[in-house]
């Protein structure tokens, strides 16, 4: 989800950058001014809605597709003698099958869109590592991830290139905050780990900035046991509802009974994998899914590097989500796993995506979605 191999690139320099941090905020590389000749965007860019703290910044839609374009060149010479994989998120510890029930007692202002009280729906979950080295270990350091697909969902859905779809997805990381605000710097960002020098490199740490590479350290400083053990946040709002009821909140996915699990000494490298097909091999597994309601205006919808703290704005128990027994590591599954799509545009009315950080998302995961299908020969379509 808009980070990928830099992860280890952030952390290798970031003694460089501590020592001169002083001066990080202002020598981020610019984009180029030629990336703003075309006003044309092939995908319709998100209108904000400045009721709810939204702001547009200058020429975001123009730097979108320039992130994006940057991205889909860095893809097809990485895969251009074999399959493509996913830019971020690349490894998959597996797809499974769930159920994702409701809770019949819920606040009524939270009973919007689909969360509807008392309703199961069918959902594919896919757990992963966030780098974008595919065959790193999984005892190394890595923000891991987690991408729901709720099933079912009926209604006209946001995204105008599949309307029609009957699925609403979620997408979340082990981590509360993200680790860029501002488009340009993302843009800046995106260049540099994607170049093939030293110098490139070593500029990361100056295009986040300070907090930024704060957050991103924090975000990849993660071991974890077990991907169903794991805690995950949406680090971005979202709408919730519409009309004048609508209101901003954020979402979180933790363990029903969380384990002190053990990784163990010496891990196979793709240990998270064993341990979820393990323990769904013996038993049925219990996550819960949280909403936590914006509670003050300083809670602003375009800073998703700042974390709304429970203790000002409480999550609130919205649903389960039960994982029945079962073996989910077949050809034919993870096959089916690797050609899915998840973004957070595949949505209602109700779950608009909010913030900066989702509008360039709806350009860019759109955009390598369709490459990497194309790249692969394979059909790009949501499941029923």
């Amino acid at each position: 989800m808009l980070n990928h191999k830099s992860m280890l690139t952030l952390f290798a320099f970031s003694s460089i950058f501590i020592a001169v941090s002083g001066c990080s905020e202002e020598i981020y590389q610019k984009p180029p001014l030629s990336i703003f000749k075309n006003n044309e965007t092939k995908i319709p860019y998100p209108q904000i809605d400045q009721d709810l703290g939204e702001k547009l910044q200058q020429n975001e839609a123009l730097l979108a597709q320039e992130i994006s374009k940057t991205i889909e060149q860095t893809i097809r010479k990485q895969y251009q003698n074999g399959h493509a994989l996913r830019d971020a998120h690349p490894k998959s510890h597996g797809c499974v099958q769930a159920e994702f029930h409701i809770l019949k007692d819920i606040p009524k202002q939270l009973a919007k869109g689909v969360f509807i009280p008392n309703k199961t729906y069918q959902a594919w979950i896919r757990f992963s590592n966030a780098s974008g080295d595919a065959t790193q270990a999984d005892n190394k350091k890595d923000a891991r991830g987690i991408a729901i697909k709720i099933l079912g969902v009926a209604g006209k859905k946001i995204l105008e290139s599949n309307p029609q779809a009957t699925t609403q997805d979620f997408i979340m990381i082990n981590h509360p905050v993200f680790f860029v605000n501002d488009a340009k710097r993302y843009l800046s960002f995106t260049k540099h780990i994607s170049g093939d020098h030293f110098t490139d490199k070593i500029q990361v740490p100056f295009a986040l900035g300070i907090k930024g590479t704060i957050n991103a350290l924090g975000a990849r400083n993660s071991l974890i046991a077990n991907p169903i053990q794991a805690r995950y946040w949406s680090m971005v709002p979202y709408q919730l509802g519409i009309g004048e009821n609508r209101q901003a909140v954020k979402y979180s996915v933790r363990a029903c009974q969380p384990q002190n699990a053990i990784i163990p000494k010496n891990a196979e490298p793709n240990f998270l994998r064993s341990a979820l097909k393990n323990t769904l091999a013996h038993q049925d597994a219990c996550m819960e899914f949280l909403i936590q309601p914006r509670t003050s205006n300083k809670m602003l919808i375009e800073d998703s590097m700042t974390e709304w703290k429970e203790s000002e704005a409480p999550f609130y128990r919205i649903a389960t989500i039960h994982i029945p027994q079962q073996n989910f590591d077949t050809a034919k599954q993870n096959e089916f796993c690797e050609n899915l799509s998840f973004t957070p545009w595949h949505a209602l009315p109700e779950h608009r995506p909010l913030g900066a950080i989702n509008r360039l998302r709806k350009v860019i995961y759109e955009d390598i979605s369709r490459v990497r299908h194309e790249m692969n020969a394979a059909p790009r379509q949501e499941p029923n």
